[in-house]
C-alpha cells in the first residue's frame, strides 16, 4: 500500500522539544457522542458591566478603582501566582526532593474599554496600541526578570474567567520549563547548521505551501507540521526578529493586521467567538540577553481546543497523558480550512465592531 498522510496513521517530530505527535486522520470518520461545549458567543456580553472588575471606572475587590480607560490598561494582578518578595526554600541534598526559588510579578492588560469586543472586532489601529503596550511592558519587566511571558486565554473553554478582552503578562526570576527546553533544541540545531531552526522552517514552509494560513512580507502563519491541537497555528517573524522589542514600526503595523486576520479566520471557521490560548515566546531577556541568542526567532503560538465544530472540542487525556499526544485532523487539512475562510470580515452581518 502507498502511504497517504491524509489517510494513514503516522508520527511527526516536533523539533522544538523533541516530542513525537501521533497523527490518526482516519479517526475523523468516527461519529461523536461525547461531551459538547457551549458555543462561545458575544451575544449576551454587555458593553459595560458595573460588576466586572476589568471594566473602566469599576472598583475592584481590593478597593482600587480602575481609570476610565478607552484602550489599553495595565495593572498588577490582585491575586497573582507570583510575588516579588517571598522566602526562598532551603537547599536540599536529596535528589528526590529539590526546590528552587521563584519570584516574579503578574500583570493584567485590558485590550479595550468595551467588554463585548475581541481582537477580531477591535480595529487594526487599536491592536497596534496593544502591540506597543506589549513592548512597553516587555521592556519594563526585562530590566528585572529572566523571562517575560505575554499570553491570552480567550473563552471559557480555555479557562478564562472574565470575558472582558484582556491578556496577562507574567515575569519571573527563572527560565520556565517550556522556553528552557525550546532554547536547548534551538541552540542544538543552530550549532549544527549555523542557521536558526525557525528561519529554516519558514523557508521550507514557503516552498511547500501545504500549511500556510496567512502570508505577508513580515509574518507567516502556519499550522505547524508537528501541531498538537487541531487548529493550532504559529505566527513567525520573517525578519529574523528575536524579541518583540526588535520590531520596526512597519513590522508592528503588519503584526497588528496579521493578528486581526487570524482572529477573524478563527471566528469564521465555526462561526463563533473562537477560544484559544496564545503566547509570544522569543529570546530570553534580562541577564540571558547578554548571551548569544542567534538561534532564536520571534514567534507566537495559538492553541485552540475546538475540533469538529463550535461545540466539540479536543481533550488531552488517556493515551495523551500516558503515551504521547495524538491528533486526528492533519496539519495540512486544518491549514486548508483556515486558509479558505475569510480573514477580513466577520462571519455574520449582525456582528460588527460595536
Amino acid at each position: 500500500m502507498e502511504f497517504i498522510p491524509a489517510e494513514h496513521q503516522h508520527r511527526r517530530l516536533n523539533p522544538l522539544n523533541g516530542k513525537w505527535i501521533l497523527v490518526c486522520p482516519h479517526r475523523m470518520l468516527r461519529p461523536w457522542s461525547g461531551q459538547q461545549e457551549l458555543s462561545q458567543s458575544l451575544d449576551n456580553i454587555p458593553e459595560f458591566d458595573a460588576n466586572n472588575p476589568l471594566c473602566p471606572g469599576v472598583v475592584r475587590p481590593n478597593g482600587v478603582k480602575n481609570p476610565d480607560y478607552k484602550n489599553t490598561f495595565v495593572f498588577t494582578n490582585d491575586y497573582p501566582a507570583l510575588l516579588e518578595n517571598v522566602p526562598e526554600p532551603p537547599t536540599s541534598d536529596d535528589p528526590l526532593f529539590q526546590a528552587s526559588s521563584a519570584a516574579g510579578i503578574c500583570r493584567v492588560m485590558c485590550f479595550h474599554g468595551k467588554s463585548n469586543l475581541t481582537l477580531s472586532l477591535i480595529s487594526t489601529e487599536e491592536i497596534e496600541l496593544i502591540v506597543n503596550e506589549w513592548i512597553n511592558q516587555f521592556n519594563d519587566l526585562s530590566l528585572t526578570y529572566s523571562w517575560v511571558q505575554i499570553f491570552e486565554n480567550k473563552g471559557s473553554a480555555m479557562g478564562c474567567s472574565n470575558s472582558h478582552p484582556h491578556c496577562q503578562i507574567w515575569a519571573c526570576s527563572f527560565l520556565p520549563t517550556e522556553p528552557f527546553i525550546k532554547d536547548a533544541f534551538l541552540k542544538k540545531y543552530f550549532q549544527k547548521y549555523q542557521r536558526p531552526l525557525l528561519n529554516d522552517y519558514i523557508t521550507k514552509e514557503l516552498e511547500k505551501k501545504e500549511r500556510i494560513v496567512i502570508e505577508n512580507a513580515d509574518w507567516l502563519v502556519v499550522v505547524p507540521y508537528w501541531a498538537e491541537w487541531p487548529f493550532e497555528t504559529m505566527l513567525l517573524s520573517r525578519n529574523n526578529n528575536k524579541r518583540l522589542n526588535d520590531l520596526t514600526e512597519r513590522q508592528k503595523k503588519s503584526l497588528a493586521h496579521t493578528i486581526k486576520q487570524l482572529a477573524l479566520k478563527y471566528d469564521n471557521l465555526f462561526e463563533c467567538s473562537f477560544p484559544y490560548s496564545m503566547g509570544f515566546p522569543g529570546a530570553p531577556p534580562g541577564e540571558m540577553s547578554k548571551l548569544d541568542n542567534m538561534h532564536w526567532t520571534l514567534h507566537a503560538s495559538y492553541y485552540p481546543p475546538l475540533l469538529r465544530s463550535a461545540t466539540v472540542g479536543k481533550f488531552m487525556g488517556g493515551f495523551e497523558l500516558f503515551g504521547e499526544i495524538q491528533r486526528d485532523l492533519t496539519a495540512e487539512q486544518a491549514a486548508k480550512r483556515l486558509k479558505e475562510v475569510s480573514g477580513e470580515v466577520p462571519y455574520s452581518k449582525n456582528i460588527k465592531r460595536l
